[in-house]
């Protein structure tokens, strides 16, 4: 979240990133409630001092008619203190809401735009394959390998749903082995988290309150499925003081992922490149602040690395202002061709959300022995998605028969080269 030190200090920058982010936030509410918080919490810290120097004066005094007195003046006096802090408890709760529905702010190098139409596409690397045939999209490719099954997984659960089985199982499964190993070889620790967190950990992470109806919910306990492993390892150190000479952290998690994508209905439908429930490698890092603007190109280049170790097409594509996500200050997405459906699929968002969550989760780190606490700030990206690197993959290496090449990185993992064709084509659309 934004401090209110910060946003007193810069309301002007506030008021113009949240016009920039398309975002309808009331920072002049904020500003009143807290100039309430301040002139409240100076009444009832007055009368405290008051009420002190009164209970003193009254153990001091020898006149039996002065204590009585003063003791009922203390107790007008507590009285309009216990009102006073009612008032400041509405009055901080209220702000506290409020900034928590603050987005972060916009970092200077963002392009401005209102919507995903001014993103600027920053690099395009390799050339998409030309076919001697027209290439199928991923579910025929599914049909024809015998690994796809959105029918059964429609009926198991509803739309948005599928079964991955045999190759291409094994191909999502090796594909996380891959991204797994490459990143820890890079020097990114592996960490397996929870895939349920508490609303405390939702809140921190920046996920409630304001895109409360795109999670899922226990509905007896207090637990939420995870829409990604960022939002667990923002969690990692909440509420703690990082030691001097412990940043920066890298973290790297495979989780599935679980959302209700209400803000996608009717996008989407063919296929699996939108589910409810997906599997991703997620990098997550805590670092000092001056360090995030070089960890945040440390993260694109290493969602890159997968990208080009896959041989895939793939373009680096800047967001907006207006299309930024709520934590985050600046983004940068990777998108993969996906010649069967002639369109680029995001597999990677890489974001630097500066200090952002860790106000939220109230993580501070010491750089030094004797040095003031500070916030670290927090950045993630996808590296990568599936199941749209699936989908690349199978789409890109198709053959005419519709069997699929296994790229040489993840033949290891399956031990072939090959994914067979083992059924007829079905008829196209």
């Amino acid at each position: 979240m934004l401090s209110l030190q910060f946003i007193r200090e810069n309301t002007d920058r506030v008021r113009r990133d949240m016009l920039l982010r398309n975002a309808e936030v009331n920072i002049d509410r904020i500003l009143q409630l807290d100039e309430q918080r301040r002139a409240l919490l100076q009444q009832v810290e007055g009368l405290r001092a008051k009420r002190n120097a009164t209970s003193k004066a009254i153990g001091a005094s020898k006149d039996p008619a002065e204590r009585e007195a003063r003791i009922a003046e203390m107790r007008l006096v507590g009285d309009e203190i216990e009102r006073l802090e009612g008032k400041l408890r509405t009055v901080e709760a209220e702000l506290q809401q409020r900034l928590y529905e603050v987005p972060n702010i916009v970092d200077e190098a963002v392009p401005r735009g209102p919507d995903e139409t001014s993103n600027v596409i920053v690099e395009t690397v390799g050339e998409p394959r030309k076919f001697d045939f027209v290439p199928r999209p991923h579910w025929e490719l599914g049909v024809i390998v015998d690994g796809l099954d959105i029918e059964r997984g429609a009926r198991m659960s509803g739309s948005r749903f599928y079964v991955l089985k045999g190759p291409l199982a094994r191909l999502q499964r090796a594909l996380i082995q891959f991204m797994l190993d490459e990143h820890v070889a890079a020097g990114f620790t592996e960490a397996y988290v929870p895939y349920m967190l508490s609303e405390a950990s939702l809140l921190a992470s920046g996920q409630l309150p304001k895109f409360r109806d795109n999670l899922y919910r226990d509905a007896e306990e207090d637990f939420y499925f995870i829409p990604t492993a960022e939002v667990a390892l923002v969690n990692y150190h909440r509420d703690e003081i990082i030691p001097p000479g412990q940043l920066p952290q890298r973290f790297v998690a495979h989780t599935p992922c679980f959302r209700r994508e209400k803000m996608s209905a009717g996008r989407d439908v063919r296929g699996i490149k939108r589910g409810h429930q997906f599997e991703k490698v997620e990098m997550f890092v805590y670092c000092e602040p001056e360090a995030s603007p070089a960890e945040f190109d440390l993260l694109v280049s290493r969602a890159k690395h997968i990208a080009a170790a896959l041989e895939l097409p793939h373009r680096v594509v800047a967001l907006c202002s207006g299309d930024l996500g709520f934590n985050a200050a600046r983004t940068f997405d990777l998108e993969v061709w996906a010649p069967g459906q002639g369109e680029w699929l995001e597999v990677s968002s890489a974001s630097n959300c500066l200090d952002f969550q860790a106000r939220r989760a109230n993580i501070r780190y010491r750089p030094a022995p004797d040095a003031p606490l500070r916030h670290p700030h927090m950045l993630n990206a996808s590296g990568l998605a599936l199941p749209r690197t699936v989908i690349a993959v199978m789409e890109n290496y198709q053959q005419p028969d519709g069997s699929i090449v296994v790229p040489p990185p993840l033949r290891r993992y399956m031990d072939a080269e090959v994914i067979p064709a083992v059924a007829p084509p079905p008829p196209r659309d």
